[in-house]
């Protein structure tokens, strides 16, 4: 049964006399950083160890997306909140499926665009670039089931991963406590930072940042929209699929990131249109009541 207007937020503890105490349907909110933080460590502390067993780049990979999100799962078991509520996830209606998808396409548009406006306003460091024609170097396919295997570890495990970590469980802690707008905000936020890239010396690089900080921003909008964080992962994983078949058919992986100043502003600014109809298409405007519900305790 839903809650009444106003009884969201108290309803985890609402609880009639006699009766267990209600289950939490999140996190709280202070723990979500905490979530984040403790993810990045694992994921980092896990790589190497995870290279001398010799699985291989892509395992690897994948291996890391789920270091990523285990801290994250452990401390909803620990504070008992039910699962498939925390993350919501929930069955997705076939147009607004389909809608999620676009808006994975239009995403991608325009974060090619603002990578092409940032690469000439803010150049990407040579040895950045040389990292990063390295690491798709070993991620060509040398056939179809390398090709399954690639698109398993660049757009499959994070959509899966990092949207349980930043749509679910991230967001679904700070969406009680700060409202849609500030939530969606902080989100990204935190999804930006494990977007630094270290480096073998110096500071780490921050040219993805700006990139991650605007996607995460879309992917929290249409999780709040879509009701369920099927819709985001379907973006998510699509979106991160065209980037690397963009970079497998290209010459130059750093050309596919760089159409150049002219398209890249057409890209920016089409791609954010496009985004903004369809987020807006998704829900027709239910941005509050389609955001995280949590069901009152008892009958």
């Amino acid at each position: 049964m839903r809650p009444a207007a106003g009884a969201t937020n108290n309803a985890c503890t609402m609880v009639a006399p006699g009766s267990f105490r209600a289950r939490r349907a999140g996190l709280p909110a202070p723990l979500a950083p905490l979530a984040v933080l403790l993810g990045v460590a694992f994921m980092r502390a896990g790589v190497a160890p995870a290279m001398g067993l010799g699985l291989g780049l892509r395992p690897t990979l994948l291996v890391s997306e789920l270091l990523l999100v285990i801290p994250g799962l452990a401390l909803l078991a620990l504070f008992r909140a039910p699962l498939a509520e925390a993350l919501a996830v929930r069955p997705l209606p076939a147009p607004t499926a389909l809608l999620s998808l676009t808006a994975g396409v239009t995403l991608w548009a325009a974060s090619l665009g603002l990578f092409a406006v940032q690469y000439v306003l803010w150049p990407p460091p040579a040895d950045y670039l040389e990292a990063f024609r390295q690491l798709h170097a070993a991620l060509r396919p040398a056939s179809a089931a390398d090709a399954l295997l690639s698109i398993a570890a660049i757009a499959v495990g994070p959509a899966l991963c990092e949207e349980a970590l930043f749509r679910g469980i991230v967001l679904g802690a700070l969406r009680p406590a700060m409202g849609p707008a500030l939530a969606v905000a902080m989100q990204a936020g935190l999804f930006a930072l494990i977007h630094l890239d270290a480096t073998a010396a110096g500071p780490p690089v921050m040219y993805r940042v700006p990139f991650a900080f605007a996607v995460g921003l879309g992917l929290g909008v249409l999780r709040l929209r879509a009701g369920s964080l099927l819709g985001p992962s379907l973006a998510h994983a699509l979106l991160n699929t065209i980037t690397f078949l963009a970079v497998l058919f290209s010459s130059d992986p750093a050309d596919a990131t760089d159409p150049g100043p002219v398209l890249g502003v057409s890209l920016l600014v089409g791609g954010s249109v496009a985004t903004f109809l369809v987020l807006r298409a998704v829900g027709r405007g239910d941005f509050r009541a389609r955001s995280i519900d949590v069901p009152a305790a008892g009958p």
